[in-house]
């Protein structure tokens, strides 16, 4: 992708989301040949760039293959998609604050290659009440997924006692949520799963993922 195109999106679905159940979960939302665009660069990052995931943060970070098994590798805006994908949700970060006056100060994410059998076990993305991790993003790039490849992304209710969502990484697909309030996992897929993960924050630093 040699430029960044433009961004004529309507976030209203994802507002109405976020202010009712917390959580929404839009297929297609965005275009085919973006999603190609953003899969190609997370397959053409240089040797070693994909790092063993960690939990925790700066100096309680490490990590812990029990938990997570994944790689990722942050979005830096170190190319044209990236850039692209960065200003979109610069875009829903603005349309949140004006319409839910959440706050917001920052945004980032990482993309996370799960190869097969990596899961990411059960919990949460900020500590209720003090986590500074307000909305979790997951925007899936997985060409042409079918059920029986597993990967999907369980979502609990807020006592991690009920699965309220099974959600397939189809690509294209863009799950939005309260991120203190679902805990969620990864299961296993028997082929290479590609996503980005990411995080809309009040503050910084970030509190580290709580485990459940």
């Amino acid at each position: 992708m040699n430029a960044v195109v433009g961004l004529e999106f309507n976030f209203d679905g994802i507002i109405e989301a976020l202010a009712g159940p917390g959580i929404g979960i839009f297929p297609h939302f965005i275009d085919s040949n973006i999603v190609a665009s953003l899969r190609h660069d997370l397959l053409t990052l240089p040797a070693g760039e994909l790092t063993p995931a960690a939990i925790g943060r700066e100096r309680d970070q490490q990590t812990n293959e029990r938990i997570r098994s994944d790689k990722t590798r942050w979005l830096e805006g170190n190319t044209p998609i990236q850039l692209y994908y960065l200003s979109l949700m610069a875009r829903l970060q603005q349309a949140l604050n004006r319409q839910l006056f959440l706050g917001l100060k920052d945004y980032e994410c990482h993309y996370a290659l799960y190869q097969a059998g990596d899961f990411y076990k059960k919990h949460v993305d900020a500590f209720r009440g003090r986590g500074n991790r307000r909305i979790t993003t997951v925007l899936y790039l997985n060409d042409d997924w079918q059920a029986s490849q597993g990967g999907e992304l369980l979502v609990y209710s807020d006592q991690g006692s009920s699965v309220l969502h099974r959600i397939l990484p189809a690509a294209g697909t863009l799950v939005c949520f309260l991120s203190e309030d679902f805990p969620h996992e990864v299961l296993p897929a028997q082929r290479d799963r590609m996503s980005i993960a990411g995080w809309f924050r009040i503050d910084d630093p970030i509190a580290p993922a709580v485990m459940l």
